[in-house]
């Protein structure tokens, strides 16, 4: 009788790398978390807010009094209070300008990297180097 042998390919742990690759990628913003931002797309047009989150995966960011939605919530606890729920949502990071903390206008983003090596966000509109929010 014939036995049947397999061969053990390579090929699924492959596909799994790559696949692997491509969802570890992040997506460079010119934006971080403390950053003042205007809104420059969408219902929230105009808005300024603080950054309290961004998601480097997706390339997105919340930003503080816009894209507020409802979520309804269900009391997970006896003390917990249950009820409807806003929050504001991610929002793209492409739809949002740094605020010029000089001229306060939205300006874009250029980096220059100091003597002693450090990189610094540098404001195109004024010049000036924008400050760490901490």
């Amino acid at each position: 009788m014939r036995r049947l042998t397999y061969r053990a390919t390579r090929r699924a742990k492959a596909k799994n790398r790559a696949r692997h690759a491509r969802n570890a990628e992040r997506v460079s913003m010119p934006v971080r978390k403390g950053d003042t931002v205007r809104v420059m797309r969408g219902d929230d047009k105009g808005k300024e807010g603080k950054i309290l989150r961004v998601y480097p995966k997706t390339g997105r960011v919340v930003v503080e009094g816009v894209n507020i939605v409802k979520r309804h919530r269900k009391a997970r606890t006896a003390e917990e209070q249950s009820g409807i729920i806003d929050f504001p949502a991610p929002i793209h990071h492409s739809n949002v300008m740094l605020i010029d903390p000089k001229g306060g206008q939205a300006t874009r983003v250029r980096t220059r990297v100091d003597e002693d090596g450090t990189k610094e966000r540098i404001s195109v509109k004024s010049g000036d180097a924008i400050p760490r929010a901490r």
